[in-house]
């Protein structure tokens, strides 16, 4: 990497609730209200070259084809975070899936 190591934008997609603290981190928050505006929003942001894109749960396993695509096509990482009401748990889930496929085992599994 270079002395200047080039940033890249993050965002969070997500009800307004959910998505608005992310600004004081610099995060862009992107409020949605329906799977479709979040489809729309998400693949903008992946086509715009954004790093890092958080998606709240909800909208993440409704659109979970579209960010699969997205993924594949794209550099931008999408994240699942949990909704205001809390944790579904897609995002310990997508978590202990990649690691999975990184180390080859399941790390966090009880014993």
């Amino acid at each position: 990497m270079s002395a200047k190591a080039e940033r890249k934008k993050m965002a969070a997609v997500g009800s307004y609730d959910t998505v608005l603290p992310f600004q004081a981190a610099g995060v862009r928050p992107v409020p949605v209200s329906s799977s479709e505006e979040t489809a729309d929003q998400v693949r903008r942001l992946a086509q715009e070259d954004y790093g890092v894109v958080f998606v709240e749960e909800q909208f993440y396993v409704a659109q979970s084809a579209l960010i699969d695509d997205l993924v594949q096509h794209y550099s931008t990482s999408i994240i699942p975070i949990p909704g205001i009401r809390g944790s579904i748990g897609v995002g310990l889930s997508s978590v202990r899936s990649s690691v999975e496929r990184a180390v080859g085992m399941d790390i966090f599994a009880e014993k």
